[in-house]
């Protein structure tokens, strides 16, 4: 397959990188590309070189997959490209359309200018993969804009669009018409010779050199510690500081021996997976295609704090949505957030007033289910209660069009009982928002039995309309996230009633990179929820005491009545900062005193693994159960809805990490019941990247 395309304008070879879909630099167009480049240095009737990509993008950067491949002494990388461009004595210049991002900037750094298209975004995106640009980004975006500014883009991962791109030198021009039309003029105007590698290094607007080692110290302390997520940031700012530090040759050797370290660590490994794990999540194993309808008018039920944020969600998505709510105060704090969620996107630049207004206005409230007569799906948000939801379908089932879906918010209910209350089951599914929905990336799509693939299509193309990452669950309670964080809660619980208080259990969780503890998270979600659901399933979510039902009864409810498994204080965090509370250290004493339950030393190392532990057995019932399609479908909705540590790359690639028989051992040491998956690959010596879809295919 030739991956490169070229053509000669009056002195101008024009080299096209035509990689579909995003023009990846992977080592097969390396490969090709770099004897190309070397022709058109020793050319003479060339003057000048242009890079450009084919189908309106430049490119995404390098191949993902060939970061796992060791090369040989043959193999020809984007490093070796941009060596050749550097050796050069031509004149190159890169057309940027859409996206030059990783690889596709640094390659288009090499270059002498860089003029792109206005609505293009350039970037080095490299730290999400707990990698580092490794083609000489972080030797020549320093050159250019300056240390700070490269350590921000970089270390933040952010693209960049062109009006800044342009005000810090990214690039020289942006055009709005044909940019290789504009790039090979400017070529032909024969400008001078101006390599990056040649400049000194900026350390900042108003920074003097000898405040160097001051702005590399910040950049450490403001980054994560190495062991917890920050490995990849601390390499970055090292290679940066070698920018600075060293001749730009000795530079380059630093920045490829850091990327080589980091290609090959695991919290590298980890983001990886997340990354490939996805791109698998709407592969739908024997799903017949199917032809998504389109959403152009959408309907929630409830005004809530969940039913708002999922309007704002559609909002902000382009779509219209009306929301039904007859409880006048509810409708009221309900405009009263979108109001002030839409301001404060004003104030912080991120929208014009006009366009707020513009998605105020799309957003609807009434409490006439009549309005809803034409919606194209129907989401509803009201209390967790089957016969609430069940009156609430009734409804919309003689209301909405035929061809409407009708979707339910649920955390833990039965979507196919729903159903069955309405005509339309085929037409019936669970789009599982995460509190804040407007904020929060994750949606759990469940589809129950009569779901037909239009619906489960229909809600893919939703989700990826209002940017979500979605993932499909099949019908069970608490469906991949909620059933896996009622054993995570569990196990907390048992914890405390063995006498470790709840700050340790939750300080011990943050330190993994959890962004909360499970009793802080207990807190925030609500005790009374819990509560709920505990007496609903007393076989899933009931623990060995009555610590929950005392809470309830002391009206300690969490966050929400300031009193939970902690305290909260308007003046700490407003209100929202746990405070260590002996009255609950207290209450968990006593109440494993009646139940039996003896105090005992528990080391960090156990407490993690019970907690960690918990959510690995659990998933791997849920895969055998095939409620979860893959291990990498549970480590998404564990990294984007439960906060889950990236560089971990979610529970069941951490069970690999640490070793699936590691875990099953632990797990039966425990007292708890092994899920048969784990034991099979436990005693096969596998992992749970070997299993595909229902089978273990390495093992």
């Amino acid at each position: 397959m030739a991956f490169i395309r070229t053509e000669d304008r009056d002195g101008v070879r024009i080299i096209t990188l035509d990689n579909p879909p995003v023009n990846s630099l992977s080592f097969a167009l390396s490969g090709e590309l770099l004897p190309i480049v070397e022709a058109a240095t020793a050319d003479a009737g060339v003057k000048a070189v242009v890079f450009t990509g084919a189908n309106g993008i430049f490119s995404a950067g390098a191949d993902i997959n060939d970061f796992s491949i060791e090369p040989t002494p043959e193999t020809r990388t984007i490093r070796d490209v941009i060596a050749a461009v550097e050796r050069s004595d031509k004149i190159f210049v890169a057309a940027i359309e859409k996206n030059a991002l990783g690889g596709g900037l640094e390659l288009s750094l090499a270059c002498d200018y860089r003029v792109a298209d206005a609505k293009a975004r350039v970037g080095l995106p490299e730290i999400k993969l707990g990698l580092l640009p490794g083609a000489g980004g972080t030797q020549r975006l320093p050159r250019l804009v300056g240390a700070q500014d490269a350590l921000d883009m970089m270390l933040k991962g952010r693209n960049v669009k062109m009006d800044e791109a342009k005000e810090k030198g990214i690039v020289d021009e942006v055009v709005e018409g044909n940019v290789l039309d504009a790039v090979v003029k400017l070529a032909q105007s024969a400008p001078p010779k101006r390599r990056i590698s040649a400049r000194k290094v900026e350390l900042g607007k108003g920074i003097t050199p000898q405040a160097e080692p001051f702005v590399v110290s910040q950049a450490h302390k403001m980054v994560p510690p190495e062991n917890n997520g920050g490995l990849a940031a601390h390499k970055l700012i090292d290679a940066v500081e070698a920018a600075f530090e060293l001749p730009f040759a000795f530079g380059l050797a630093r920045e490829a021996r850091l990327f080589e370290e980091l290609a090959r660590s695991q919290p590298s490994f980890a983001l990886r997976h997340v990354f490939f794990a996805e791109r698998e999540l709407a592969k739908i194993p024997g799903l017949p295609a199917a032809k998504p309808l389109e959403v152009k008018k959408a309907g929630v039920i409830g005004a809530g704090t969940m039913g708002t944020g999922i309007a704002i969600t559609f909002a902000q998505a382009g779509i219209p949505v009306t929301v039904i709510d007859s409880n006048e105060e509810a409708v009221e704090k309900a405009k009263q957030t979108v109001f002030g969620m839409f301001m404060y996107q004003v104030q912080k630049g991120r929208m014009t007033q006009e366009d707020a207004w513009k998605l105020g206005q799309s957003i609807q409230f009434t409490h006439e289910y009549e309005e809803l007569a034409d919606a194209d799906v129907v989401v509803e948000a009201v209390f967790e209660n089957m016969d609430v939801k069940k009156d609430v379908f009734k409804k919309l089932d003689t209301i909405v069009k035929p061809e409407g879906i009708l979707a339910s918010n649920t955390s833990t209910l039965d979507i196919d009982e729903m159903a069955s209350v309405t005509k339309r089951p085929d037409k019936f599914i669970g789009l599982h928002f995460f509190v804040p929905a407007n904020i929060m990336p994750l949606l759990e799509i469940v589809r129950g039995k009569d779901t037909s693939p239009e619906t489960i299509a229909t809600a893919f193309k939703l989700g990826k309309t209002l940017k979500k990452t979605a993932v499909l669950s099949a019908n069970a309670f608490g469906f991949i996230g909620n059933r896996m964080v009622f054993d995570y809660a569990k196990a907390a619980g048992e914890l405390a009633e063995e006498g470790i208080s709840p700050a340790r259990i939750d300080a011990i969780a943050k330190k993994f990179g959890f962004p909360m503890g499970p009793f802080a998270m207990g807190d925030l979600s609500g005790i009374d929820v819990a509560w709920h659901i505990a007496k609903a399933r007393p076989d899933i979510a009931k623990g060995r005491t009555n610590v929950i039902d005392r809470l309830v009864e002391m009206k300690r409810l969490g966050q929400k009545t300031m009193a939970g498994y902690f305290k909260y204080d308007k003046a700490v965090g407003k209100g929202r900062e746990p405070i260590a509370d002996p009255e609950i250290e207290a209450l968990f004493a006593e109440e494993a005193k009646k139940a039996g339950i003896t105090p005992r030393e528990v080391s960090d190392r156990e407490i993690l693994d019970r907690l960690t532990f918990a959510l690995i057995n659990r998933g791997a019932y849920l895969l055998e159960e095939g409620v979860a399609l893959r291990p990498g479908d549970i480590d998404i909705v564990y990294v984007y809805g439960y906060g889950f540590p990236p560089h971990h790359g979610g529970p069941m690639w951490y069970a690999d990490e640490v070793g699936v028989k590691h875990v099953y051992d632990r797990v039966r040491e425990f007292g708890w019941e092994p899920a048969p998956l784990l034991k099979e690959i436990a005693e096969r010596g596998g992992t749970f990247a070997d299993y595909k879809q229902g089978e273990l295919v390495h093992a």
